[in-house]
């Protein structure tokens, strides 16, 4: 904390025991440059506890989770949400392996993870499939469990090309609803899968974009992703550009933020 040393005035002999005025001389005024290093130190710390067991920033560099995540949206992931593991510190330098205080994602969490096959490559999917479930995507309908999934058609998605696709409101086993869209109907090479039965311990991700997305679909790529491996919920978009946006020049941004995203849940 910052000392404020109080001096005499001009004259006063220091008899009531305060420090002679010339005693002062060449000292810097309230800690000077060390002040300055200790004020950035703190600031330093205080962030990366913060993105460590708090929340963390992450951007969305593709198409994979259209309609719910647009390229270009900035969004904050909870880590209070499942517990922690080494990836959840920088560098994935955490100090234990496994999970301490962790609690389990729930069906239809927008979920942040490490890659299995590489554990350097975050992604950001959809957990649509818990330990022990059977899923399974016949005709683009997705299964859980031998029961197929509800969804409903409702109007066309307009992509940022202008083509117009096949939407859905799809409605998980619990409940939770979300939008999915078909790029290519109902006839894309992921639209038909044998069936995939979760391993205990790990969890099943899809895009929201089926058609275009790298997900638990494709074993050798994705696959089933380690409890271990998750990093965070998803929770709130806290900036939204389009992609010919810089944010180093203001100038390019009235014309490019996505104002009607700003501060949305991500659902």
């Amino acid at each position: 904390m910052k000392q404020n040393f109080i001096e005499p005035e001009e004259g006063d002999s220091g008899q009531h025991g305060g420090p002679r005025a010339d005693e002062h001389k060449g000292r810097p005024a309230g800690g000077g440059w060390w002040e300055t290093v200790r004020t950035v130190l703190y600031a330093l710390l205080i962030a990366v506890v913060v993105r460590t067991f708090l929340y963390e920033p992450f951007n969305i560099p593709s198409g994979s989770m259209i309609p719910t995540l647009l390229e270009g949206d900035y969004l904050f992931v909870s880590k209070l949400s499942y517990g922690y593991t080494r990836y959840s510190f920088p560098f994935a330098a955490g100090p234990f392996d496994g999970r301490i205080l962790g609690d389990q994602p729930e069906r239809g969490d927008v979920a942040v993870f490490r890659q299995p096959s590489d554990t350097s490559v975050d992604f950001i999917k959809r957990i649509v499939g818990l330990p022990g479930d059977r899923l399974q995507v016949v005709r683009g309908i997705l299964h859980i469990n031998g029961e197929p999934v509800k969804r409903r058609r409702i109007e066309d998605y307009r992509l940022g090309s202008g083509r117009t696709v096949p939407q859905y409101i799809e409605t998980l086993p619990n409940g939770t609803q979300h939008r999915i869209i078909e790029e290519q109907g109902d006839g894309g090479y992921l639209d038909d899968t044998p069936v995939f039965t979760v391993p205990a311990g790990h969890y099943f991700a899809m895009g929201d974009n089926r058609d275009n997305s790298r997900d638990s679909r494709i074993l050798n790529a994705v696959g089933y992703i380690p409890f271990e491996n998750l990093i965070g919920r998803a929770d709130v978009l806290f900036w939204s550009v389009e992609r010919e946006v810089v944010l180093w020049m203001p100038w390019t941004w009235p014309a490019g933020i996505r104002y009607g995203r700003l501060f949305d849940a991500v659902e």
